[in-house]
């Protein structure tokens, strides 16, 4: 198992017969202790395995590959009391899964809800794949009580809310492990009522969901638009907006009601990002001009005075310290 370089994300794999040294390593301190699950072969006597894991405000985001392997609660594990639910999403081809000895296949972006507490597993072949992601029980009833009711079901309606949710699951992962906590948080809280909406929340709770998911996402969505373009000098709520599906200024709306500007908002990322890439050892060798543009600053001069402004030190007492 190994850190794939940020805090959080998880890159493992596992290719060979199902015994020996390096898979009862792999099976134990990742499988069994950290998923929760055994793993076994699937569709041939090898494993032939990869997964990537993204820890995020308590959800695991996982994108499991491969060609053959076999994750599974086991009545052994059951002992642990673990009671998470975990929603299954095909992203291409099909995928098998089982609940309580009720075999389910997904076409792709149809989903499932399933129960950690109960016997449940999924394959993973050169059939399709697919991607997870595991929830605390309580999270989930707390928005949506009658979560338990959609079990074990094929979740194959409400189009514009699966895609949203494979959408985010893309961003949570990208952006999610990166972030502090409480912007973790906020990742997970919006990804618990986009579920919460798939499964058809009680009408009490429909509009806090609607509320606080669509708007909530589509303004993540847009903060992720903006983060991963940050170097564009060129960078305009105008395309941000476009991304996201929304107007220019309905867009901007957004990010004044979640106390900022899009203008403001995009100059504090440009600023973190210059801080990061000057206190970054590697970047030793590079002038500060070029770090500059880098974070999206077109003119030095502006830099190097907002630069000051915000952190009280010009951009090279920040690399000596």
């Amino acid at each position: 198992m190994d850190k794939a370089g940020v805090p959080n994300v998880f890159v493992t794999g596992y290719s060979g017969p199902p015994h020996g040294r390096d898979y009862e390593r792999w099976r134990e301190e990742f499988c069994r202790s950290t998923l929760r699950v055994d793993v076994q072969p699937g569709n041939s006597g090898n494993i032939e395995c990869t997964l990537q894991v993204s820890l995020v405000g308590g959800l695991a985001l996982a994108a499991p590959g491969g060609s053959s392997a076999r994750f599974s609660r086991t009545r052994e594990l059951l002992n642990d009391g673990y009671d998470d639910m975990c929603l299954l999403i095909a992203t291409s081809g099909r995928v098998r899964i089982w609940h309580e000895g009720q075999s389910i296949e997904l076409s792709e972006s149809q989903m499932c809800l399933g129960d950690m507490s109960v016997l449940c597993g999924a394959h993973v072949s050169n059939e399709g794949e697919s991607k997870s992601i595991r929830i605390p029980r309580s999270l989930l009833l707390t928005i949506c009580p009658k979560a338990e009711d959609r079990m074990a079901r094929v979740l194959g309606d409400q189009d514009p809310i699966r895609e949203a949710i494979i959408r985010y699951h893309a961003l949570a992962t990208e952006v999610g492990p990166q972030t502090d906590a409480i912007g973790q948080h906020l990742i997970a809280q919006h990804m618990v009522d986009l579920i919460g909406l798939l499964l058809r929340t009680d009408a009490d709770r429909t509009e806090l969901a609607n509320n606080r998911g669509h708007s909530a996402v589509r303004l993540d969505l847009m903060r992720a638009e903006a983060i991963a373009n940050l170097s564009r000098g060129d960078l305009t709520i105008h395309s941000i907006a476009q991304k996201a599906g929304v107007s220019p200024r309905h867009a901007q709306r957004m990010f004044e009601q979640a106390g900022t500007t899009f203008t403001e908002f995009l100059l504090e990322q440009r600023l973190l990002l210059a801080r990061r890439l000057l206190l970054d050892p590697r970047n030793r060798g590079r002038k500060v001009s070029d770090l500059a543009h880098s974070a999206g600053f077109v003119d030095i001069s502006y830099f190097n005075r907002v630069f000051r402004r915000r952190f009280d030190a010009t951009p090279s007492d920040i690399r000596r310290a």
